[in-house]
């Protein structure tokens, strides 16, 4: 990386990978006549993790090669004034592995595919303030 201008690409490459994951979660809970609840879980946990990872790279920080959400939230300082917890979270996490491979998993329910959904957009929107306070979500 040479300048800013190189992490800000970066960033907005996190951040656009980020929105494709949302919008397909957004998309595919919509749908009415397929439940693909493992894939809707699997890209919001995806849309958290880049975002999550976008502002780390906007504040210079280096993070590990993680689907860890929890990790990651971890190393963003509590300066840059993103409220959320833990447990918020959580939930997600198991859906980076159990969401794409066999297993003896619980099955999701329609509720924690829309959970997933809604945490996906208020951690979209809360960190989407803290890079760029005049920037809206599409």
């Amino acid at each position: 990386m040479s300048g800013s201008e190189d992490l800000s690409d970066i960033v907005d490459r996190w951040l656009t990978r980020a929105a494709e994951d949302l919008l397909v979660a957004e998309r595919l809970l919509a749908q009415e006549d397929i439940s693909p609840l493992a894939t809707i879980c699997f890209h919001a946990h995806q849309c958290v993790e880049k975002t999550l990872k976008a502002l780390l790279t906007k504040h210079g920080l280096r993070f590990p090669r993680t689907h860890d959400l929890m990790e990651l939230l971890l190393l963003i300082p509590k300066a840059v004034g993103l409220e959320l917890t833990l447990a918020d979270l959580g939930q997600l996490n198991r859906y980076a592995v159990e969401s794409r491979y066999p297993g003896e998993w619980e099955p999701i329910s329609q509720l924690e595919a829309e959970a997933a959904v809604h945490i996906a957009q208020t951690v979209s929107a809360a960190a989407l303030a803290r890079l760029d306070p005049g920037a809206t979500q599409a």
